[in-house]
């Protein structure tokens, strides 16, 4: 595995784990109308949480590929051990908070 693809991975982990974070936290502290009810909002909350969690995932890869320099096989298992949790976080707020 190569530097680069070590980053690319850690940036969509965090990315994918930031934007789940960040659905929950607005789902319960501030609770928005059902978007297919709603015909124009100002406030696009996915918009932001999206480009938040794009923000986040590419500071994330910026420090993966900063780690994957100084030692490629360490962080690739790093960010393979990390997956399956990505993984549960995602399906939870994706089935209970959508």
């Amino acid at each position: 595995m190569t530097r680069a693809m070590v980053a690319m991975i850690a940036a969509l982990e965090v990315a994918a784990v930031a934007y789940a974070l960040l659905r929950t936290y607005q789902f319960f502290m501030h609770p928005e109308p059902n978007p297919a009810l709603v015909l124009w909002s100002e406030h696009a909350g996915f918009f932001w949480r999206a480009w938040t969690s794009v923000y986040l995932g590419g500071m994330a890869g910026i420090g993966a590929g900063w780690m994957a320099g100084r030692d490629v096989g360490r962080a690739a298992r790093v960010v393979e051990w990390v997956f399956p949790g990505v993984a549960v976080v995602v399906v939870v707020q994706g089935v209970l908070l959508p």
